[in-house]
């Protein structure tokens, strides 16, 4: 875990001080060249494509629509839902990666290693082989059980053993976890003939995206990410230990049950656009962290751009590699996530 430099007394009172390693400068700097980068990266990711649009006509799509031009409709009805949910899931992703690495003090804590994503795919296989043409509404909120029900069967299988939870049997319980309900899914897939319906989650990506996806979708991502960051102080506290964070007078139970919450809204609403992209939770919070320092106060809006600009980066660069043709989003991200995720279960060995 990051070094933090902590002055608490030896009886830990309720009015303990702890002082916090944090680079406010560094994450002002993030926040205001990232967030400039990121509407970049959304005028770019916007502008490219099989049909060649130049960027003034983006411009003029995007805030002088006229319906009866062919590329305004392009812009407006395919790219631009496309690229801002790419964004919202990077953010989403992050900041639920953040969340579950601050609340468990795991460094490998991600939605997709932990088995929440395959989780919502899992219910999300259920709904199209049982209910074939339910609304989006409903598809987020099994989404979102689905999500719960990874985390409960993670932490559940994780426990059994002897000496309770420990980042390795997190894995491990996640990866096992994941690996059912993907084969669970593929199984549904093959009985109830749904393959096509269910391949957009199986190789992961922004393509289809809508807004009246959009439309429910945004709802749910501010709350939780508002959540997050009305938390975040909190989860500071609870990222140095159970015991300091209580001593501090942090009622650890119910900040616990607050992130986890927010970490399934965030997780279902991004698994129910996206599909299977994992390693952006890896990623990107441990990039903030390097950053920024160990304050989450800091830690999660930063995660939230970074999050964001990867995502748009990463889906621009799917359709640049063999086009017309799309690189699988997911299979793109995992490229750089299975060695960073190799690079920090070499470092916290001694951990694992």
């Amino acid at each position: 875990m990051e070094s933090i430099n902590q002055e608490i007394s030896h009886k830990q009172a309720p009015t303990a001080k702890v002082k916090v390693h944090s680079r406010p400068l560094a994450a002002t700097l993030i926040l205001s060249v990232g967030l400039a980068m990121l509407v970049l990266g959304i005028g770019v990711s916007v502008s490219f494509g099989v049909a060649d649009i130049r960027f003034g006509e983006v411009w003029e799509a995007i805030f002088r629509f006229n319906g009866d031009i062919t590329n305004h409709q392009i812009i407006q009805e395919w790219r631009l839902p496309r690229v801002l949910g790419g964004a919202m899931v990077g953010a989403s992703l992050a900041v639920a990666g953040a969340l579950m690495q601050g609340m468990t003090r795991n460094p490998l804590a991600d939605t997709g290693l932990l088995g929440i994503n395959a989780g919502s795919g899992f219910m999300l296989a259920l709904c199209f082989a049982f209910f074939p043409g339910l609304p989006f509404m409903y598809l987020i909120l099994y989404s979102f059980l689905g999500a719960g029900l990874g985390v409960v069967l993670v932490y559940g299988i994780g426990s059994i053993a002897k000496g309770g939870l420990t980042p390795v049997r997190l894995v491990l319980a996640g990866a096992a976890l994941s690996a059912l309900l993907s084969a669970l899914s593929e199984g549904i897939a093959l009985y109830f003939r749904i393959g096509q319906d269910l391949a957009f989650w199986y190789a992961g990506g922004v393509a289809g995206t809508k807004w009246y996806q959009l439309k429910i979708m945004i709802p749910w991502v501010a709350v939780a990410l508002a959540g997050a960051i009305a938390i975040s102080r909190s989860i500071t506290m609870l990222s140095l230990g159970s015991d300091v964070a209580r001593g501090l007078g942090q009622r650890t139970k119910l900040v616990q049950l607050a992130s986890t919450v927010i970490v399934l809204i965030l997780a279902g609403s991004a698994v129910s656009i996206v599909g299977a992209v994992g390693f952006v939770g890896l990623i990107i919070p441990h990039l903030t962290r390097k950053l920024v320092g160990v304050d989450y106060r800091w830690i999660i809006p930063c995660s939230a751009i970074l999050g964001g600009l990867l995502v748009i980066l990463a889906d621009l660069a799917a359709r640049m590699i063999n086009p017309p043709y799309e690189t699988p989003l997911g299979a793109l991200i995992a490229l750089i996530g299975v060695p960073f995720f190799l690079y920090l279960a070499r470092k916290e060995r001694r951990e694992l």
